[in-house]
């Protein structure tokens, strides 16, 4: 008989695993589901022969596969989870070559021996051991379908998604029924693809009969959407408290309609209006144009081409008189470097100088200049927007440039941050480095188009103005004033107001987020937090500080070093009164590792596991918003 004290600690971390049947989809029948990861094996077949191979294993080398999901029992205190092997692979799926771990061995987590961690499954008989290895194989398996898929294809909740927002979905049919199970004795329902006509026989979904003996399998098709309802809009998430589109198609009528929208003239620029709307209307007219161009050494001179780029060398040493006018002529005529160039009346008034690494991902610019009188009518903001949108196309998201202490005003309000989020590694020595001047970033969202942004932006400023009308109009009753205050009561809670809720109002979400005022309670859920931090598997290389002796640069790379033991006395010390101090330690330890170690290394590989575990920790611990 097995020992109970093995299936308590083992069996439950693998209860889920088991639960749902083998590990991974189940093929249909009829169809082939062969893994991508492994062609030419179905999830099934993969399965077995793992479970095959580790069930030959010799028991030591069992007991370490095992050890990795048993918590420590050397003694209370210990909170180690799993034996972690001190001498991990190198490469995935390399523990097959690998020679059994002794039990003598230490953990790399907690220090304990491999023994301690299995000592309840020393009396465990060789049949149970190996069917608490076939639920390993399973969890393994199942992680391995879920990390590694490469199937593009629309999965199981996003098409049931489709189908719930969908127009023309059968499921709001009244008279729609499932089909027949595919493990039942008849053959596979033939459906036709053609409407129904009022006086055909046959259910709502068109089954013209059934074909027992002769009918081939037909493969699952996903159904078109109608072409009234685009993908975008089926998938959307219906937002609770979301504006109805009827709603916001029928204020954009009003607003659009002359006859109904009463007022001054608006044809004119208002003062109030977007930075970029006279060089907008300028374009539309033909005033301006916006070409890019550059020297070619490869392709016979065009003179105009030429003469634009004299003249944006001209603007650039006017207005950037400090840099040398021979270094601004060798990067305006330099083959690798474009310019954004703005004309008005055939001549150049402003442009943009830029160089692009899409290797990198990103575009340094170099120069940005508008002529000093033609300054101040949104020549400037348009052309950063159309250089945005011009790298949108081309596939690259992020701006570096340097700015000088005239020029940073400019890139915050073009969206550019001092904030570098392009790792250190993919731009050091391919950009220039200027002395005295700032770095900064700017990166892009290709789902916004940069040049009728303000434009936007505006129009749903007018819609929300007239919803908020609408509302005003719907609300007729008139409440007493308030007598409290007449009492002596300083204040009282918004959502007490009479009426209050009716108007539509809400509590923020920063209400409802506000930081822990009680410092114990801070305290205990910022502890258990760490130390769920401390035991995931991923997070050894960040457990002490970073020995010299190992990385005898690393203090003069990093200026900040922090660690997860530094972040423990810090805690016992309580140093962290706010959770904003906690997490920005929490992020310079991932920080830390990306400026130090390339990319594909695997401590990167670590951090970037560890990043996403302990925000999703943080947002279910309710430190975050969702």
């Amino acid at each position: 008989m097995a020992d109970p004290a093995a299936q308590s600690s083992v069996q439950p971390r693998l209860q889920q695993a088991q639960s749902g049947g083998p590990a991974g989809p189940t093929p249909n029948p009829g169809a082939a589901s062969s893994d991508p990861a492994r062609p030419g094996l179905s999830q099934q077949q993969w399965s077995s022969q793992k479970k095959a191979q580790v069930r030959s294993f010799p028991r030591a080398k069992k007991l370490e596969k095992l050890g990795v999901f048993s918590s420590c029992k050397a003694n209370d205190a210990c909170k180690c989870n799993g034996w972690k092997n001190p001498n991990p692979p190198t490469a995935a799926r390399m523990e097959l070559q690998q020679q059994a771990a002794s039990l003598t061995e230490a953990c790399r987590s907690c220090g304990h021996s491999l023994a301690e961690h299995v000592s309840h499954l020393e009396n465990v008989s060789e049949e149970e051991i190996n069917r608490l290895l076939g639920m390993v194989v399973d969890v393994e398996n199942l992680f391995m379908s879920v990390h590694k898929e490469e199937d593009t294809d629309t999965k199981f909740l996003s098409m049931l998604e489709e189908e719930i927002y969908g127009e023309n979905s059968p499921i709001w049919e009244a008279d729609f029924t499932m089909p027949a199970s595919e493990g039942t004795q008849l053959g596979p329902v033939s459906v036709s693809g053609s409407p129904l006509s009022k006086g055909s026989s046959g259910s709502a979904l068109g089954v013209t009969g059934l074909d027992v003996a002769s009918s081939e399998p037909v493969t699952g098709e996903k159904r078109k959407l109608p072409e009234t309802l685009t993908l975008e809009d089926a998938k959307r998430i219906r937002v609770m408290g979301d504006i109805p589109m009827e709603l916001v198609n029928e204020v954009m009528k009003t607003i659009t309609d002359p006859a109904a929208m009463l007022g001054p003239e608006t044809s004119l620029l208002s003062a109030n209006a977007a930075r970029d709307e006279t060089a907008r209307l300028e374009e539309r007219r033909g005033i301006i144009e916006f070409h890019v161009i550059g020297n070619s050494l490869s392709q016979k001179s065009n003179k105009k081409i030429l003469m634009w780029l004299v003249g944006l060398q001209n603007v650039f040493s006017h207005q950037l008189p400090r840099m040398p006018k021979e270094y601004i002529t060798r990067l305006v005529f330099d083959p690798k470097h474009k310019t954004l160039a703005l004309i008005k009346d055939g001549r150049v008034i402003g442009g943009i100088c830029f160089r692009m690494f899409p290797t990198q991902g990103f575009t340094e610019i170099v120069f940005c200049a508008v002529t000093s009188n033609e300054q101040v009518k949104g020549y400037g903001t348009h052309l950063m927007n159309h250089l945005k949108e011009y790298h949108i196309k081309h596939g690259i998201l992020y701006f570096l440039t340097y700015a000088d202490e005239y020029a940073i005003g400019y890139f915050k309000k073009q969206g550019f941050s001092k904030d570098i989020k392009v790792p250190k590694s993919r731009y050091l020595g391919y950009i220039k480095d200027y002395e005295g001047a700032t770095l900064m970033e700017c990166e892009l969202n290709p789902r916004i188009p940069y040049t009728e942004l303000s434009h936007i932006i505006k129009r749903q400023k007018e819609i929300i103005k007239k919803l908020i009308e609408r509302k005003q109009n719907q609300i007729r009753k008139v409440y007493p004033g308030l007598t409290c205050f007449k009492e002596g009561v300083r204040q009282i809670p918004v959502e007490s107001i009479p009426g209050i809720r009716e108007t539509g109002w809400k509590p923020s979400a920063k209400e409802k987020s506000k930081e822990l005022k009680d410092p114990d309670l801070l305290y205990n859920m910022l502890k258990n937090l760490l130390a769920q931090i401390k035991t995931h598997p991923d997070a050894w290389p960040f457990m002490e500080p970073v020995k010299k002796s190992e990385a005898p640069d690393y203090y003069e790379v990093i200026r900040f070093p922090i660690d997860l033991k530094t972040m423990t006395e810090r805690l016992k010390n309580r140093y962290y009164v706010t959770k904003k101090l906690f997490i920005a330690d929490l992020q310079r330890v991932i920080t830390n590792c990306r400026e130090y170690n390339p990319p594909d290394s695997e401590y990167c590989k670590c951090a970037n596991t560890l990043e996403k575990f302990f925000y999703f920790k943080l947002k279910e611990a309710g430190l975050i918003d969702k």
